[in-house]
């Protein structure tokens, strides 16, 4: 079981695991060439290609999309992180996939409007990772220029390999987890679901 490997073992079983997806790993190395700050490719593309090798499907099964995160906090306007989604339409065309961009920086500016609650202001990627409505989404991976792979994964790997859907009430409403894992559960019947908290943490302020 690779949830029980030494973590240096589990993390090349993901590698081995995420490759299998060549979409993914086209996107991957075609993010390079952006050159962005702090980014990763992140949350569904990568767990849903786990769940997807795990339980015998086509790796690229269920995916509606890739995200990437970049993290450019010098400059918060919407021209800017658009001048960047621009430049990923020419980089990522042709792909049989949408790949959505995101200045991880300009998040606190539009997250309440869109979910109802307020985010505070985050200071990386990896915070912005931190937050997902589930640990199982908490997963980062990017190619350094070495062709070197860094995986940011806060939680550990167990639970994506386990097929265990866990929430993480730090930011998103109870709401956005249960409907994620309602839908997920549709292609995925396999996974555990846990249930959200009944009493949810304080998230705690950026500065500590």
């Amino acid at each position: 079981m690779i949830s029980r490997l030494p973590l240096d073992r589990q993390l090349e079983s993901l590698r081995v695991v995420l490759s299998r997806n060549d979409v993914l790993t086209e996107v991957l190395s075609r993010a390079v060439t952006l050159e962005l700050p702090g980014w990763y490719v992140t949350a569904g593309c990568l767990f849903q290609t786990v769940w997807n090798v795990v339980t015998g499907r086509p790796p690229a099964h269920g995916i509606k999309d890739y995200d990437l995160f970049y993290f450019d906090g010098g400059d918060l306007s919407w021209e800017a992180e658009d001048t960047v989604i621009k430049a990923g339409r020419t980089v990522f065309a042709g792909l049989p996939a949408e790949v959505e961009i995101r200045n991880e920086a300009r998040v606190h500016l539009w997250y309440q409007g869109k979910f109802g609650v307020p985010c505070p202001p985050y200071d990386s990627s990896e915070a912005a990772i931190d937050s997902f409505a589930a640990t199982t989404c908490c997963l980062g991976v990017r190619v350094e220029a070495d062709g070197q792979w860094r995986v940011y994964a806060p939680h550990g790997l167990s639970d994506v390999f386990n097929l265990v859907v866990r929430p993480n009430p730090v930011l998103a409403p109870r709401a956005v987890y249960e409907a994620k894992a309602a839908r997920w559960r549709e292609q995925w019947p396999e996974l555990t679901v846990l249930a959200w908290p009944s009493t949810s943490p304080v998230p705690p302020s950026r500065s500590d």
